[in-house]
């Protein structure tokens, strides 16, 4: 066969691939935005105009020369090299939709994968003789560079009040069978609509337990209601056992990391979705989850009846998987038609995190005063010795709205609260205001200061469920009593570490110190040594917290 018949026959093969031309050879490339996506241009062939600036950062891209639908256009075409950040000239072309999007790493775009989508696109590279567009920019979830569209913010940043990152573990086994299978996907959507996802809100994944787990998306994957529900339609039955505790296992271990979006400081949760009862052992994963830190919540629907009850390998299957069994944890519904009522509930539980017991450790359920000694006997250079001290023991700690929090005061005969629990919420601000701290220099009345730190620094929050302590740091022997304002400090719940410099007697810190005193009082002869008291109290903390939750 001769060479121009061969390229007749390779473009007449790549003609029948590509979808049909929607538009003549001369039509003007419609103008889009950096995030319209494949999904909001309905045409079989389509030249668009990418506008310059667009943040890599920000694409979502799942895919690699076949992209997910959902995926941005213009991300899609700088990760396939077609375009450059300058912009330019696109054409689109629909394809069917796949399984399994892979991830690739190229042109400074991070593509993500995905496990299945109903419509997919390429890309190649667009019209470049023309430099005017047509039209308006195809609208999107996000604005375009440049321009800001008029958007109620809170749509974006999602419900601020409920801080969780959940994994929605639903039954995909033969047992609830591919009608009921559809009833749980709508009853979930129900759920994920109402929580309110967002940037700055609850973010969600979804896995699905048959006979081998399957994690359908990560946390990471969808910031919107809107893509979730899509996301949410998408996933395929799969049949098999019901292997949730396999599946719980997996889900511990594997979906809540860093790289897949899990944020610090925000509760893991779990909500089991089980249809009848498990196949497997599902104790074990739940001893897991606990162990990961993850709050497991079981959704329980249509429980065995006493005919089926032999055929269940543990009947307490529920209150041996969840996080704690005290009633908050579990959750039932009688069967999958008119679940509507049900959601609410169940989203309110979702949200309250101060409930979530099994997040709970001594680095984000901790508020943490440290009650620094100013007096003229310190000098500028250890007082900055002794706030590099405060600082080496308030990074440790997950500093959150939801988390630990820190707070100091500065004494000499007079208190100055340098920042309340309240005033910060990021651990990068904490920091830097604690560097920021002035020196203010005088006498030394550690008793009255630390009546001034119990009432108005930890008064206020009283009713915190955190764990509530107390640093004092001093150099010298107090002017007043200090026995009597930390025994009352103890007896508001407050537990109290002692560390002492240079002349600062021994007697005065076993006083204030909390029992047993041996492990809650230090001293150092000299400022630089400071530093390893650090990890002391680090550990005496973690150490009274889990002592307290027991």
């Amino acid at each position: 066969m001769s060479a121009p018949w061969t390229a007749a026959l390779c473009l007449g093969v790549w003609g029948l691939l590509l979808p049909k031309p929607a538009a003549s050879q001369g039509a003007v490339p419609i103008a889009i935005t950096c995030f319209t996506r494949g999904l909001d241009i309905r045409k079989e062939k389509v030249d668009v105009l990418c506008p310059g600036g667009c943040p890599l950062e920000e694409f979502s891209v799942f895919g690699n020369i076949v992209y997910a639908s959902v995926s941005s256009i213009c991300g899609a075409a700088v990760h396939r090299g077609v375009i450059d950040i300058s912009g330019g000239p696109v054409r689109v072309y629909s394809l069917p939709g796949r399984e399994n999007y892979s991830s690739v790493d190229a042109n400074g775009v991070q593509s993500q994968t995905l496990s299945r989508w109903s419509a997919s696109f390429t890309v190649t590279k667009g019209k470049s003789n023309t430099q005017e567009a047509t039209g308006r920019s195809v609208s999107t979830a996000h604005p375009p560079t440049g321009k800001r569209l008029k958007k109620t913010p809170e749509k974006k940043s999602g419900n601020k009040e409920c801080k969780a990152d959940i994994a929605f573990l639903i039954d995909g086994s033969f047992n609830i069978g591919q009608r009921r299978f559809n009833l749980q996907k709508n009853f979930v959507g129900k759920v994920a609509l109402m929580l309110g996802i967002g940037t700055e809100g609850p973010h969600v994944g979804l896995v699905q337990a048959s006979e081998h787990p399957k994690i359908e998306f990560y946390l990471k994957n969808f910031t919107s209601a809107k893509d979730v529900l899509f996301a949410i339609k998408e996933v395929g039955f799969r049949g098999g056992n019901s292997n949730t505790g396999k599946a719980l296992k997996h889900t511990a271990q594997k979906f809540f990391t860093a790289d897949t979006g899990v944020r610090k400081g925000i509760p893991k949760v779990v909500v089991v979705f089980i249809d009848g009862w498990p196949s497997d052992d599902i104790e074990e994963a739940g001893i897991v989850a606990r162990e990961f830190g993850v709050n497991v919540f079981i959704v329980s629907v249509a429980k065995p009846i006493p005919e089926e009850l032999g055929m269940v390998q543990d009947a307490a299957f529920v209150d041996k998987a969840v996080c704690r069994n005290n009633g908050f944890f579990s959750y039932h519904i009688p069967n999958w038609f008119g679940t509507t009522k049900y959601v609410k509930p169940l989203v309110q539980k979702l949200c309250t995190h101060e409930q979530m017991m099994c997040s709970k450790t001594c680095y984000n359920s901790v508020n943490i005063a440290f009650l620094i000694d100013g007096s003229s006997s310190v000098g500028d250079n250890n007082f900055r010795l002794m706030l590099d001290f405060v600082s080496n023991i308030a990074k440790t700690f997950e500093i959150s709205d939801i988390g630990a929090k820190i707070a100091a005061v500065q004494f000499t005969y007079d208190q100055r609260t340098e920042f309340s629990f309240t005033d910060y919420s990021t651990k990068e601000n904490v920091l830097a205001v604690i560097g920021n701290i002035r020196y203010m220099s005088g006498g030394t009345a550690t008793g009255d200061a630390i009546s001034f730190t119990v009432r108005n620094v930890f008064g206020p929050v009283r009713d915190s469920p955190n764990k509530n302590f107390l640093v004092i740091i001093t150099d010298g022997q107090s002017y007043d009593d200090v026995r009597g304002p930390a025994a009352a400090a103890h007896d508001a719940g407050i537990t109290i570490f002692s560390v002492g410099v240079a002349w600062a007697p021994l007697d005065d810190l076993k006083d204030m110190a909390s029992k047993p005193k041996e492990s809650h009082a230090f001293f150092t002869r000299e400022f630089t040594g400071l530093e390893p008291i650090v990890s002391d109290v680090i550990r005496g903390i973690c150490r009274d917290f889990l002592e307290s939750q027991q």
